[in-house]
């Protein structure tokens, strides 16, 4: 070993903190020292801020709604069913169900039901158990001589009355129903005083 080659262990000595040398370094402008005033407190969100003015995601216009309702269905060609069926991942002589797409690979989950599309080329009779289909996939399955079972959704329970109600409508139904009347409670008997006839000495 020569004096050249002579080097500290791992972890021994370390770089230099150079700060104050840029934005890209991570340690410049405040240096490390954080922000003064307002940044520095928490729970502010200064993003979208226009010095007052009314910020530029409030004045543009907003368009349509997101329907919490809507069914998220997963949708296959027949097509992809052929293909399937073809690599013997399903099996044309038993019913074509949601679960059987989904142990065949086909879909990964099941999520709200399943949609048959008319696209590709169905040459299987396949008898489908599915949620919903176009009129090009059943005219498909029904030219390869199979049949389309549409399978109805699950209603939704009805609310309970008054439920989801604003409070107010609560309480006047609350006040508007039939109270029951409590059952009386009986008075206490009094004792009854016993009267000790007197003995009538005159004769």
């Amino acid at each position: 070993m020569r004096l050249n080659d002579l080097r500290d262990l791992p972890g021994a000595s370390k770089s230099k903190k150079r700060v104050g040398r840029g934005l890209g370094s991570g340690l410049g402008k405040t240096s490390g020292h954080g922000q003064k005033g307002q940044k520095s407190r928490s729970g502010v969100a200064i993003k979208g801020f226009e010095g007052g003015q009314m910020p530029l995601h409030r004045r543009l216009p907003k368009r349509g709604f997101s329907n919490i309702f809507a069914k998220d269905f997963n949708e296959v060609n027949v097509g992809r069913i052929q293909a399937a069926i073809d690599d013997k991942k399903l099996d044309a002589s038993k019913p074509v169900t949601v679960q059987a797409l989904v142990d065949a690979g086909v879909i990964r989950r099941a999520r709200d039901g399943v949609r048959l599309l008319g696209q590709g080329e169905l040459k299987s009779k396949v008898s489908f158990e599915v949620t919903g289909a176009s009129s090009g996939a059943v005219k498909a399955v029904e030219a390869a001589g199979g049949t389309v079972t549409i399978t109805a959704m699950p209603q939704r329970t009805a609310k309970s009355e008054g439920e989801g109600a604003p409070k107010k409508q609560r309480k006047a139904a609350a006040e508007s129903a039939p109270k029951k009347s409590a059952p009386k409670k009986s008075a206490p008997k009094k004792a009854a005083k016993k009267t000790t006839a007197k003995n009538d000495t005159s004769e």
